[in-house]
């Protein structure tokens, strides 16, 4: 800070000195003033002392004597001049030894002139003082005017040391080597982005020549004499008015611009300095100036003469935060331009103000979800910086209203490189927040909370900045609502700039032209054959609509695919419904959601696509950090097996994770009570003991060599033909298209029934080359198809479980008279019956045929018959009740013979 007295106080507009003449015999009375400049080596400005505003002042021609004179610019129509030889030399040696001094001068007025001559002593006695104009003559500076001079003591004086300055050849009086005291002076700089460059950002000694307003100086560099404008970096002082000639307009009075620059005329005009070059603008060089007593641009802002400009503040190398600080104070205390001031910023308590947590997701490229020690989740954007935009917005404008099926993580240049920079560098990782501003609510837009994020000491949204994946926010001046580290935003978006990085290249843009599958089946079928081949595929998990749904972007295919989970049942959350209407969640669906976002959510995952559903969906295992998902939501009690997983390689490891959920009595199982071994054990043989008969009325579709069977329960008959009407009119509007779906052992298919060309739910037993064996878990029959006849089972019809069940006739053995039998108890004739017991030739076959034709009857003890559609009408044969053993379930059965 500059150590001078910075009160302003104006001075009473009393002359400095009285009338006074040529031909007036008494000697004038010497005034004491300032120097504020030295113009050349004769004329001198000095001011007086300020009393509430700036103070007048007067020009100076020193008595008697004239200076060689400097060189002068081309102003108009005017010519450049250059120096006379010492000019500079004499200039120098008078400014460095009054410059800002306190003296004492005399002054008179010749007639007929408008100029003003005197005397300039430097001491406090006028007696025993210095005078500046003999010492000059004594340096060989100036030349004595000898004509037109009145004659006089003090004249010969004068002369006779001009005379031993020439005779010693001092100053302009010697013999050779005038050429090299005269200036090579450079008006203007032809680049001046290259001058910058090659300082290199190099304190540069110079000299202040002119104060145009407080933030804005004329400068001369040394020793090359460079003449430049400077704009002093990070502040701006309020400025003057100009007229239609370009000059500042007197009656145009703009608050504080004339203390402001008598402030920095004060301290700095003709003072010796040293200059850093930062940047350039218009051509006006911007720096800043380093002087000794403190940096002028601190005390400005501290005295409320000028405010911090973010577009010149972030071109200093350092000192940037001295300059808010400085701002702050004037602010608080209202001083100047800030007379008016009002924050507008929320405050905000300690807690509120910093906290860490873990990053749970990224939105976009500014605004993260962070999951604090509670649990809870928060969103909070990056302070004072905006993600990449579309290339055709224009600055100010409301954005455009989206266009339907835009994707503008994909489709804005350099967005989807912002969001992956962040989530590579943050996904799962602990940050600390410091709450920078709350920004309100406003125009249908939520309430904004702008943080500064750092990880391992580094500030993310600094990071983005200087890679170019984010610009920086501009505000108005009186805007307090922005990062706390907001210059350093700033130089690092100038760095990003000259580099052309990210953002600011204008060659190499990303395009990411990314298929979207989801619902479009059509699109999903083509896809699927290179998913299904591929052993584990990479993905990333772009969003989680439940525990068991996700939508993945597969890079390699650079694809969008919605994934179902393979071989679970789990809960859905709330979510909205069809015309807006709000559907409430399962039990643990929020919680599932949760599991599922904190495991997988913008995490890199392998997946295995096995089937597609009717939506277009694909159905798969996925895993993360090695961990199978299916399994991990199984385990924590979030979801169950599905029977689609009884064949699938991953069943013992769901099977094993369901019986831990269990046991731990986790989620949906928190009410399971299982039963103890012996007990049922017991309960078991009580019940064969005591013979319960539980009649069921089924319909039996298929026998098999084994003497076992199959059998439909024929209250489950309505679901069934539900079912199927339902099969068959999805298979009729959207046919499959003929070798999309890679049929594997064990897995649940839709397989076209040879003999009607219906569709049915079927499970994949062997594949060998083209051909498939079917089993149709809703019939019991099997067939080998060729594999163009089977197709993905929407997951829609995964859900119900499978319709016929497998019955064996209990305590029962393939005994040669127990076939002839049975086959004798089956036979619709006399005579037929007759002639299997007199022979032994019945065979199994026989028996499965005559199997085939019974049905169970179970009301009750009372008789039943049904017809299914699939099979001939034969002879009725009743048969008691008591006549059939127990069947493998535990259940007695009566048979009857349909007609």
């Amino acid at each position: 800070m500059l150590s001078l007295d910075v009160s302003i106080v104006v001075l009473k507009c009393t002359p400095l000195h009285g009338p006074s003449t040529m031909s007036t015999p008494p000697q004038p009375q010497p005034k004491r003033g300032i120097v504020k400049q030295v113009l050349s080596g004769d004329s001198v400005i000095i001011r007086g002392v300020p009393k509430g505003g700036p103070p007048p002042e007067k020009q100076i021609n020193l008595s008697n004597i004239t200076a060689p004179k400097l060189a002068r610019r081309a102003i108009g129509n005017s010519e450049e001049t250059k120096d006379e030889p010492y000019a500079w030399e004499a200039r120098e040696f008078l400014r460095k030894k009054i410059i800002g001094e306190d003296v004492l001068f005399t002054v008179e007025k010749p007639p007929n002139t408008t100029r003003e001559y005197g005397v300039i002593y430097i001491g406090k006695d006028i007696a025993t003082a210095e005078n500046l104009t003999e010492t000059l003559i004594s340096e060989g500076l100036v030349s004595v005017r000898r004509e037109g001079v009145r004659a006089g003591p003090e004249l010969q004086r004068l002369i006779e040391l001009e005379d031993a300055a020439k005779s010693a050849g001092k100053g302009k009086w010697a013999t050779s080597g005038a050429q090299e005291h005269i200036r090579d002076i450079k008006w203007s700089v032809d680049n001046p982005r290259n001058f910058v460059d090659k300082c290199g950002g190099k304190p540069i000694a110079a000299v202040i020549e002119h104060v145009r307003d407080g933030s804005t100086i004329r400068a001369f560099l040394t020793p090359d004499f460079y003449h430049i404008t400077l704009m002093i970096s990070g502040i701006r002082c309020p400025g003057f008015k100009l007229n239609a000639e370009g000059k500042p307009d007197p009656n145009a009075v703009v608050p504080y611009s004339e203390e402001a620059k008598f402030f920095v005329e004060s301290r700095l005009l003709q003072r010796d300095v040293e200059i850093v070059l930062e940047s350039v603008n218009n051509n006006n060089f911007v720096g800043s100036i380093i002087h000794p007593k403190g940096n002028i641009a601190e005390a400005l802002l501290q005295e409320g003469f000028a405010h911090c400009v973010d577009w010149s503040i972030a071109f200093m190398k350092t000192g940037a935060d001295k300059l808010r600080a400085a701002e702050k104070i004037a602010k608080e205390a209202k001083k100047r331009i800030w007379e008016n001031y009002q924050p507008n910023t929320t405050q905000i308590s300690g807690k509120e103000k910093e906290f860490s947590g873990t990053v749970f997701e990224v939105v976009n490229g500014d605004a993260l979800v962070v999951k604090l020690a509670d649990g809870s989740l928060k969103k909070v954007f990056l302070a004072s910086i905006r993600p990449p935009r579309p290339s055709d917005e224009k600055p100010g404008e409301p954005l455009p209203p989206r266009v339907k099926g835009s994707r503008p993580l994909y489709d804005i240049p350099w967005m989807f490189e912002a969001r992956e920079f962040l989530r590579k560098k943050l996904i799962g990782k602990r940050v600390n927040v410091v709450v920078d501003y709350i920004q309100a609510a406003k125009d249908n837009f939520p309430e904004k909370t702008g943080c500064t994020i750092t990880i391992g000491g580094v500030n993310v949204a600094e990071a983005m900045v200087s890679k170019g994946l984010a610009t920086v926010v501009r505000y108005r001046q009186d805007d307090d609502q922005r990062s706390s580290h907001y210059d350093e935003l700033l130089a690092a978006e100038m760095k990003a700039a000259k580099s052309g990085s990210g953002v600011h290249s204008k060659k190499n843009i990303p395009n990411h032209r990314v298929a979207d599958v989801s619902g479009d089946v059509p699109k999903a079928k083509q896809f699927l054959p290179f998913l299904q081949r591929a052993a584990r595929t990479e993905a990333l998990v772009e969003f989680v609509a439940s525990g068991s749904r996700l939508r993945l972007y597969i890079a390699k295919e650079t694809c969008l695919v919605t994934f179902l989970l393979a071989g679970i049942s789990c809960p859905r959350g709330s979510r909205p419904g069809p015309n807006g209407v709000h559907m409430e969640g399962e039990a643990f669906g929020e919680e599932a959601l949760i599991f599922t976002k904190d495991k997988c959510l913008q995490r890199e995952v392998e997946i295995h696509v096995e089937s597609m559903d009717k939506a277009g969906n694909f159905i798969g295992w996925l895993w993360v950090d090695g961990t199978n998902l299916s399994v991990a939501l199984v385990e924590e009690g979030y979801a169950t097996i599905h029977f689609s997983a009884e064949r699938s390689e991953y069943f013992r490891s769901l099977k094993a994770a369901e019986d831990s959920a269990k046991a731990k009595k986790l989620r949906r199982w928190k009410d399971y009570v299982e039963e103890d071994e012996e007990e049922e054990k017991k309960q078991e043989e009580d019940r064969v003991l005591e013979r319960n008969i539980d009649y069921q009325d089924v319909v039996i579709t298929e026998a098999t060599q084994e003497l076992h069977f199959y059998a439909q329960s024929v209250k489950e008959g309505p679901k069934l033909e539900s079912l199927m009407a339902k099969i068959e009119q999805e298979f009729s509007a959207n046919p499959p298209l003929a070798g999309a779906y890679n049929p594997k052992r064990g897995d649940i298919c839709a397989a076209k029934f040879p003999h009607d060309n219906l569709w049915y739910r079927a499970r994949v037993e062997k594949v060998s080359g083209p051909n498939v064996t079917v089993f149709y878990i809703d019939y019991g029959n099997r067939e080998i198809i060729n594999a163009t006849s089977c197709a993905s089972l929407p997951s829609s019809f995964t859900n119900d479980k499978p319709y016929v069940h497998e019955y064996a006739l209990a305590c029962t053995s393939l005994a040669k008279d127990v076939c002839i039998k049975f086959a004798f108890l089956c036979d619709s004739s006399s005579s037929s019956s007759s002639s299997s017991s007199s022979s032994s030739s019945t065979t199994v076959s026989s028996l499965q045929g005559h199997l085939a034709a019974l049905s169970v009857a179970a009301t009750s003890g009372e008789n039943y018959s049904h017809q299914r559609q699939s099979h001939s009408s034969v002879a009725v044969c009743e048969t008691p009740p008591d006549l059939f053993p127990v069947f493998a379930n535990g259940s007695k059965c009566s048979l009857k013979k349909n007609i």
